[in-house]
This record gives structure tokens, sequence and C-alpha cells, in this order.
């Protein structure tokens, strides 16, 4: 990514793996992409988000081996949606500790403004980003849900890898495409 130095070459592990998790619009993408939203027109929709902007991010992550491209068809024509690879879903744990953090420590500036972590199996809300607070079981994508309550009334089961996912990311896109457009979670 052009907007600052190159990090990938580091000898710190923290240093290079900023170079792909520390930008904003790249977690965004990959939060969009969790929640199972992962057409171009979709997450630019959600996110409010120049064209330039995204391509960027979308090929960094795709460079990075965080996503994959995935064909669909729209009806008409074959287009490309993307999907979380393997190391695309180890980020998990990034991003629940941002949301967590920020929860903590963040002052909401609604009622609606709020996104929890919710560990699927047992149901309950946990304050730990790799492990359910509740009941002690490693979080997963496939047992983690997040409930953002400006983007829906119950918690969203997550995307998983796509090997792991072939048809429940286009259900869950089909789904996202209903709620309302924004930034917010």
């Amino acid at each position: 990514m052009a907007l600052r130095s190159d990090w990938s070459q580091r000898t710190c592990s923290m240093a290079r793996g900023l170079d792909i998790l520390g930008d904003a619009w790249g977690m965004l993408v990959l939060r969009e992409v969790f929640f199972g939203n992962g057409r171009f027109d979709a997450i630019r929709e959600r996110l409010r988000v120049a064209d330039s902007v995204l391509t960027k991010r979308l090929a960094a992550l795709t460079d990075a081996g965080l996503l994959t491209r995935r064909p669909y068809d729209d009806g008409g024509r074959t287009r490309q949606e993307y999907v979380l690879t393997a190391a695309g879903e180890d980020a998990l744990p990034v991003l629940n500790a941002v949301v967590i953090w920020a929860e903590k420590h963040l002052p909401a500036p609604s009622d609606q403004a709020h996104m929890y972590v919710i560990h699927s199996t047992c149901g309950r809300r946990t304050s730990s980003a790799d492990t359910c607070t509740q009941c002690g079981e490693r979080l997963t994508a496939e047992n983690t849900s997040w409930h953002s309550l400006a983007r829906t009334g119950a918690p969203v089961q997550l995307a998983t890898a796509a090997t792991k996912a072939a048809g429940a990311i286009k259900a869950a896109g089909d789904t996202n495409a209903t709620e309302d457009k924004g930034t917010a979670a």
C-alpha cells in the first residue's frame, strides 16, 4: 500500500503483521467479508468508500493471502466475489480484539453503535478475542457471531474460509443487501 512505508521485510513480527492488518480500510473490508458480504459493489455501498480505495485494499488483502476471488453468476455474466482464505480466517482474533477494545474504551455515539462478539455454541457474549469467557471454548469463524446493533437485530454467523463455506457466503451476502448502508458495523 503506497500510503506509507513498506514494513513487510522488517525483523519485527508486529511490524510485518501491521503491514497487512494495520490499515483501517483493510480491516473494514475484512469485517465485511466475515459478515459474508464479499461482492465489490456491496462492500463499496456498505463502507461508502471510493472505488479506487476499495480496489487497492482488496488487491492488498488478496496479494497478502487473506482473501481470494471466487466466480459467481449474477444472472447474465460471471463476476468475482471475495472470500476468506485460511490466513484471512486466522485474522479473526485481531478483529475481535479491536471490537472488544472499542466497546470497553470508546464511547458509542448512539445506542445502536455497538458490536459484540458472541460465541455461537453457548450463545453468550465474550470479552476475549480468542476464547469464550463463558465456557472456555476457542473462538473460530465457525463458532463465532458478531452482533452489530446498527446492522441487524440478531447476531450474524461469520463466514469461514472459502474451502469450508462454498455456498454460505453467497447466502449471507444476499441477506446483507437489504441492510442499512454506511461504515457502521
